[in-house]
């Protein structure tokens, strides 16, 4: 009971001292760090296409995550940024995907088919590392960046949907898509808002998915814009 009653009593004390401890929000922090969660919004488009193929619709990407500033030289104007997010891209297009006793098989929608939708969607872990230059001072947060690097791309669900006039196919996790996929970005703006570019260097399906022969080697360059939110 004693030893209780000790242990309430320095915590009461440890608060009433850290209660008279007079903090300084103004006070400037010559090593602060540009730890951000951020934000993107993107129009994705598809490179080397099999003859035929076509996007029909806007075909939006989405991503948020968190990077972990780590700066380099003492003016803290350069750094390395790496972290961990979330990323949606989504695909409207013209190709068919089919499963038969556990394969599958692709072709171009035909000029005598109708339909109102053909739409691949893939939700992946994303894993950014960035070399940063900005402007910014302990004083401001509010600078020009040109931040560039490297993604690395975890492929943990994807689903595919076609509707036509014959009915509606529904597929996920279709084992010939690549589960690691990576590229290079770049992002240039001012303050919060900022342009934002993709391209992805490893191919959407592996080369198991063929039309007629020949490997589906499409890869992801994205569009738009980014927002860093400290």
């Amino acid at each position: 009971m004693r030893q209780l009653i000790l242990i309430f009593g320095v915590l009461f004390s440890t608060l009433l001292s850290a209660q008279n401890v007079e903090t300084d929000y103004d006070a400037i922090d010559s090593l602060y760090r540009e730890d951000q969660f951020y934000l993107s919004f993107s129009y994705n488009t598809l490179q080397k296409k099999p003859e035929g193929f076509s996007q029909t619709k806007f075909s939006p990407g989405f991503s948020i995550g968190f990077l972990r500033d780590m700066p380099l030289n003492k003016k803290r104007t350069f750094s390395i940024g790496a972290g961990i997010g979330y990323g949606l891209s989504v695909y409207n297009q013209n190709l068919v995907v089919s499963k038969n006793n556990g394969s599958y098989s692709y072709e171009i929608i035909g000029s005598n088919v109708t339909f109102s939708k053909d739409k691949l969607s893939l939700h992946t872990i994303d894993i950014p590392i960035e070399l940063r230059w900005r402007n910014s001072t302990p004083e401001s947060h509010k600078f020009w960046r040109i931040y560039s690097g490297l993604k690395m791309s975890y492929l943990f669900y994807d689903r595919y949907k076609l509707v036509t006039s014959g009915g509606i196919t529904k597929l996920a996790n279709i084992t010939d898509l690549n589960d690691i996929t990576a590229g290079t970005y770049l992002t240039v703006g001012w303050n919060t808002v900022n342009l934002y570019a993709y391209y992805g260097f490893i191919p959407v399906f592996k080369s198991s998915a063929k039309i007629e022969g020949k490997a589906i080697n499409i890869n992801q360059i994205n569009f738009g814009l980014m927002f860093y939110i400290l």
